[in-house]
């Protein structure tokens, strides 16, 4: 029956569970040895995990439709933007940060060179995340003039990085007004919290991580438009690498940009799934933007606007012209050709030096683009010029360009802290059986929503039968519905009255130990590998397919959780040996066995954790990041859940914690009482 305990269930598995809490009697070094050599043994080759993961990423990525009609498109454009700032970019808390006032602080001016000055400045991205930057004002001003943005990569110099500050003289000595903005994590915000990976920990509450990153471009829009010169029909934006991302990124969303040029900042998801250099961090890839639109479509939602696309021949960090470049043409040009404006869309391959650069050649790219776009062939001498203007002793040091900025400004980690406080929402458990009931119901369509579980089903392949010391081991490759194999490691030490499954953060070859002390109480174990670990670990660049598999619309956790589910019915349904207990250990597969247990009400029976979280708002107060545990940044997981809520949707089946952390102790200690409303005399914690 389901939701209720059953004391006639497997009482020799509660015994054997109790004695497994308790610690078993040590094994022979003989059988210990055995069981070593049987969970090394590789069952699932890696090059079968890459190319699963790849087509797993590829197949899911948002294709451009058919370009046929000019008015079809224009309409389809309209919704796509909408749909990527409401579905991907601005979710959450978000939307209300983009309703902020943009807050300036204008600060010192310092002399410049020739023909023009600099002007600092701060401005509120979002309502207590300051924004360094420098507007390069022409001297003279007396009509209206160009606006550009400027904004940049990986490079820890920042703004005032000298390339980036050669460009910004060289707008300003034309007559353009220049906007140097710093980018999150680097120059002046080159801080522990704000390195990207740590962005997901607002994804984790159910507020785009991303939205910081657009904000800030968005506002550095406001700032630029806002001067009162500014000509807001000739708006640029340019930037390399990061900076590239950020061109597009803004240049595709603000339609306010009229003259766009990304360099070497972007491929298509299907170019990255397979060339593995242009997976981006979390930025690049953020939670579900690819199931709403690839890069090729925000490439062709620059038409008809003038766009340079340039990129690099030999680049040796990300995005090799050779293959990122053709499918971005091959998707915008046909857009580009219903507005009539075939010209506007240009590329530039740079071949000196090639390598991953916004240097002298790509710069002269751009100011050709300036001399036809922003003035025209009247353009006065400077304006119109295509050659770059010296200005190398013009060129400042970091400390020159430094801006004073607020102690208290936020970051990621800041405004997580501060998100997370009053999260999950609707937290108290419900008060008697009848309405745990009805409250379970609930939240189990709310959890598979969230982490995107999904009914796999097991065809099994046996790789492999082996007695040895008294240990029987069965190999298995486990196909999940054609998409996904696993490798299972079967071992029994004669009649089993109960079956176990043991997954591990670092594969099940790591719980050699613990699997020996389940099979001293008598278990069948099943040792399985899932997604992201052991045999399943993806041998290139994992955490980055990791994010790609959210950006794609999946989540790492829910895919965890859905093949444990799966592996567990099987056992249970198919083999009838179950339903089991799941024993897990690490943080992250120990929060995917309790999601796969509060999935999988009949297949899974009990759940044994190890070194388990007590509180998702761990992984916040701990500063994690996405590229070492990305299985705990489920989007929107901690605003509906924590561990409490979890373990509650299990019960009254037993969910036991093995020598539980003082967090664990503090925050689930109400749980004992929520098992007695449901009729069972258990404590988690014990």
């Amino acid at each position: 029956m389901k939701n209720q305990y059953h004391l006639t269930a497997r009482m020799v598995g509660l015994v054997c569970v109790a004695a497994f809490a308790a610690g078993a009697a040590s094994a022979s070094p003989e059988d210990e040895a055995v069981l070593g050599e049987f969970l090394a043994r590789q069952i699932v080759a890696s090059d079968l995990v890459m190319n699963q993961v790849e087509s797993f990423c590829e197949d899911r990525v948002r294709r451009m439709p058919e370009t046929t009609s000019l008015k079809k498109w224009e309409k389809y454009a309209k919704r796509l933007r909408r749909d990527v700032l409401e579905k991907v970019v601005l979710r959450g808390q978000a939307a209300k940060w983009a309703k902020a006032k943009t807050k300036v602080e204008w600060l010192e001016t310092l002399d410049g060179g020739e023909g023009y000055s600099i002007k600092q400045l701060r401005y509120e991205a979002l309502p207590g995340l300051w924004i360094p930057a420098l507007l390069y004002e022409p001297d003279g001003l007396s009509e209206k003039a160009p606006v550009v943005m400027n904004v940049n990569g990986h490079d820890g110099k920042g703004k005032a990085a000298p390339y980036k500050q050669i460009r910004c003289i060289n707008q300003a000595k034309r007559g353009i007004l220049a906007l140097n903005v710093e980018w999150l994590g680097m120059g002046q915000l080159s801080t522990d919290s704000f390195k990207h990976y740590r962005m997901n920990q607002l994804d984790l509450c159910g507020t785009s991580g991303v939205a910081p990153f657009y904000l800030s471009m968005k506002r550095g829009l406001d700032v630029l438009l806002s001067h009162k010169f500014a000509d807001p029909k000739r708006v640029g934006v340019a930037g390399l690498s990061g900076g590239g991302w950020q061109t597009i990124t803004i240049s595709s969303l603000d339609t306010r940009v009229t003259l766009t040029n990304p360099v070497a900042g972007y491929s298509s998801y299907i170019t990255r799934a397979h060339n593995h250099s242009d997976l981006g961090d979390s930025e690049q890839t953020p939670t579900d933007l690819a199931m709403v639109a690839d890069y090729t479509h925000l490439t062709a939602l620059l038409a008809p606007r003038a766009a340079l696309l340039t990129y690099n021949k030999k680049d040796n960090c990300c995005f090799a012209s050779d293959h990122a470049l053709p499918p971005l043409l091959e998707a915008a040009e046909p857009v580009f050709q219903l507005y009539g404006k075939p010209e506007n869309l240009r590329w530039h391959v740079n071949e000196d030096p090639g390598t991953h650069n916004f240097d002298l050649d790509n710069r002269l790219a751009l100011y050709r683009m300036f001399a036809d776009h922003f003035f025209g062939g009247d353009a006065p001498p400077l304006a119109g010029a295509v050659e770059e203007i010296e200005c190398a002793d013009e060129v400042r040091t970091a400390d020159e360009l430094h801006i004073k900025m607020p102690a208290d400004s936020a970051d990621f980690n800041k405004l997580a802290l501060q998100l997370s406080a009053e999260l999950p929402r609707d937290a108290e458990l419900p008060s008697t059986a009848k309405k745990a009931q009805r409250w379970r119901r609930k939240k189990v369509k709310l959890l598979n929503d969230i982490v995107r579980a999904g009914p796999y089903r097991v065809q099994a392949e046996q790789a492999g039968k082996e007695d040895k010391e008294a240990i029987q081991a069965t190999f298995w490759k486990l196909q999940l519905d054609d998409i996904w194999t696993l490798a299972a490691v079967e071992l029994s030490t004669g009649k089993s009255e109960a079956t176990a499954i043991v997954v591990a953060d670092d594969g099940y070859g790591s719980a050699a130990t613990k699997i020996q002390q389940l099979l001293a109480d008598g278990y069948r174990v099943l040792a399985l590998d899932p997604f992201y670990v052991g045999q399943s670990k993806i041998p290139s660049r994992d955490y980055l397919f990791a994010l790609l598999v959210s950006g794609v619309g999946d989540r790492p956790l829910g895919l965890q959780a859905s093949q444990i589910a799966a592996v567990a019915r099987w056992l249970h349904a198919d083999r009838e040996l179950g339903p089991v207990t799941l024993a897990a250990w690490g943080d992250q597969l120990s929060l995917s066995a309790v999601v796969a247990a509060a999935l999988e009400e009949d297949a899974i029976e009990r759940v044994e954790l190890t070194d388990a979280l007590g509180s998702l708002k761990e992984v916040i107060e701990r500063n994690d990041s996405v590229d070492k545990k990305p299985v705990l940044f489920c989007f929107g997981l901690l605003e509906h859940f924590d561990i409490r809520q979890l373990v509650a949707i299990v019960a009254p089946r037993q969910v036991r914690f093995v020598a539980p952390c003082e967090r664990a102790k503090e925050e689930l200690k109400d749980l004992k009482g929520f098992y007695a409303i449901l009729g069972s005399q258990f404590d988690p914690l014990q």
